[in-house]
């Protein structure tokens, strides 16, 4: 079962699964890798730091959010590492979903569960570690800085919330059509979506509907915004090319960024993705499904790069779905 099924399953009334999410949180300090371990003293144990979904969170809004309650630190999320599943004293099985993640802010402050926390080398935290299945996820950062898949920056490509029926629209000009009520809803649930992957810079389509997606999120966060002609239907049904080109622009940033488009510049803008994503690599595997599928009207499809420019590659892909409920 898939940890999407394994968390429906739960939520659905199901005691028996316990969704959880957090972080190895990561920095170099004189060429040396070192990664935060937490002290929670009530059960006098060193892990990562970690937690359970609050109900309607995501896998990723808990990541960060526990990361920040338990060690003070604002993150970035990374590369997706590998999930625990484990079964607990009472009968449950905890489903555990990880990131690599960097800091990008925080205080520091601790928690109250949580008394101390400690930045370690791989070696030291090997030792520390309570728990030896939180070797699997550290087992997996190791490689990646080994083999340069570490350090990589998020590309989240957003398709615009639930819009007004076209039936139903007064106006004469379709790219002021406003999202619905359901699609308001969606873009204000997006704003902790897109806060786990920290985009610097939002770039949408000048279409009131993809404005609006995206729009509380940088309200909320106070990110730079720009809107581009060049992401909306109506320029790409006469100059196709031009979208393309905004993503060969934040290839050559190399920045966090969040694109925001539409279904009809969908399946171009993933092919140019999987373009750049190694050969029968999961990433291309995935993209090229959502090429020939399409994404839900509010998911956000998150990129993970390497390197910029011409010679930029997606490394993992990641579907922020939309609720059932809200499709």
């Amino acid at each position: 079962m898939s940890p999407a099924n394994r968390v429906n399953h739960a939520r659905r009334g199901n005691p028996q699964v316990v969704p959880a999410a957090g972080a190895l949180v990561w920095r170099r300090r004189q060429g040396r890798l070192e990664v935060a371990l937490v002290h929670r003293a009530r059960y006098d144990d060193w892990s990562w730091p970690k937690g359970k979904l609050d109900p309607g969170e995501t896998f990723a809004e808990a990541a960060v959010r526990e990361v920040l309650e338990e060690t003070g630190l604002a993150v970035r999320l990374g590369i997706p590492l590998p999930e625990l599943v484990y079964g607990l004293a009472n009968g449950s099985t905890k489903v555990v979903r990880y990131w690599a993640a960097e800091v990008v802010g925080g205080s520091g402050a601790l928690d109250h569960e949580v008394d101390e926390v400690r930045w370690l080398t791989v070696e030291n935290a090997r030792r520390k570690l309570s728990y030896s299945r939180d070797h699997l996820p550290l087992d997996a950062l190791v490689e990646a800085e080994l083999t340069g898949r570490l350090e990589t920056w998020p590309l989240l490509l957003v398709r615009h919330s639930h819009a007004q029926a076209r039936s139903a629209y007064r106006g004469s000009d379709d790219a002021r059509r406003p999202l619905s009520d359901r699609g308001k809803q969606r873009a204000k649930a997006l704003v902790p979506v897109l806060r786990a992957w920290t985009p610097e810079r939002v770039v949408s389509s000048s279409s009131a509907r993809c404005v609006q997606t995206v729009k509380p999120f940088t309200n909320a966060t106070g990110t730079p915004l720009r809107t581009k002609a060049a992401l909306s239907e109506e320029t790409f049904e006469v100059s196709p090319a031009k979208a393309g080109r905004q993503l060969v622009k934040a290839f050559e940033r190399g920045l966090p960024v969040a694109l925001c488009t539409h279904r009809p510049l969908l399946p171009a803008l993933v092919a140019t993705l999987s373009e750049h994503a190694p050969k029968g690599s999961p990433a291309r595997r995935l993209l090229g499904r959502i090429k020939a599928n399409g994404m839900d009207k509010g998911e956000v499809l998150v990129c993970q790069m390497l390197g910029s420019g011409a010679n930029a590659q997606v490394i993992s892909v990641e579907r922020l779905r939309t609720p059932v409920l809200e499709r």
